[in-house]
């Protein structure tokens, strides 16, 4: 792994081990198809250390448009907290491959979508009882993403095998907007911010089609707000599936 990348993981590894918020909102796995011609599917799917699990799914309509569908859902229980999180989201946009072998892809999406999430927060009283507050929240969101990566394999050897690897970064601005929020079943001031998430990826084929992905990245809110905020960053690990394509020797 690149020295930029090591450092930018034990910094997330870092806010993540320190981070005692919480939030209404928690931001799913950006999706980066890598796409460079019609015809193109990608899937995958990613859980973080906190469980919230991401499934994306994308196709290339043409040669330079694509469509995309993204998921998200958390259903936790512990000692201190209970939280669920659901959000689905859609979109599309452009992207292109460019550079000496056609082998560097950037790709620009947008899209809109919606979620809830149901938090309930359990603490002891001084005698000794316990005592619950809910938070429940309904919210819409709507995101712009510019996508850089390289199909340009370098190779890690283990266990006398080549495993090809390639890298990209992913830039998202979401806004996300309260449509509904309760406390303990009254009504609560409604927020809105806007998250700013920047993350890193490695990607290595394990075969043709199926590759690893290890996720690192943060967020960053623009507004200060008491519900409504940047607590959680992404840190994942899973699968991405590409189908068709550049094939690259």
């Amino acid at each position: 792994m690149p020295t930029t990348l090591r450092a930018w993981s034990l910094f997330l590894l870092l806010c993540l081990s320190l981070s005692g918020c919480v939030s209404s909102y928690m931001p799913n796995v950006p999706n980066v198809p890598m796409f460079t011609q019609q015809g193109e599917l990608s899937a995958a799917g990613h859980i973080t250390p906190k469980g919230n699990i991401t499934f994306n799914t994308a196709y290339a309509v043409s040669d330079h448009f694509g469509v995309l569908v993204n998921g998200s859902m958390l259903n936790s229980e512990r000692k201190k907290r209970d939280f669920r999180h659901n959000l689905l989201e859609a979109g599309g946009g452009y992207f292109t491959s460019f550079g000496p072998q056609q082998d560097r892809v950037l790709e620009i999406y947008g899209g809109f979508g919606g979620g809830s999430s149901d938090r309930t927060e359990k603490k002891k009283n001084d005698q000794g009882l316990m005592t619950y507050t809910r938070h429940e929240a309904d919210f819409s969101k709507y995101f712009v993403q510019v996508n850089f990566s390289s199909k340009r394999k370098k190779s890690l050897r283990l266990f006398q095998h080549e495993f090809p690897l390639n890298y990209g970064t992913s830039l998202r601005a979401s806004y996300v907007d309260m449509h509904k929020y309760l406390r303990n079943g009254e009504p609560g001031k409604t927020e809105d911010n806007i998250f700013v998430e920047p993350i890193f990826f490695t990607r290595m084929a394990l075969n043709s089609s199926v590759q690893l992905q290890y996720t690192s990245g943060t967020t960053f809110g623009l507004k200060d707000r008491q519900t409504l905020t940047a607590a959680y960053s992404v840190f994942s690990l899973g699968f991405v599936i590409n189908v068709g394509g550049l094939v690259k020797k």
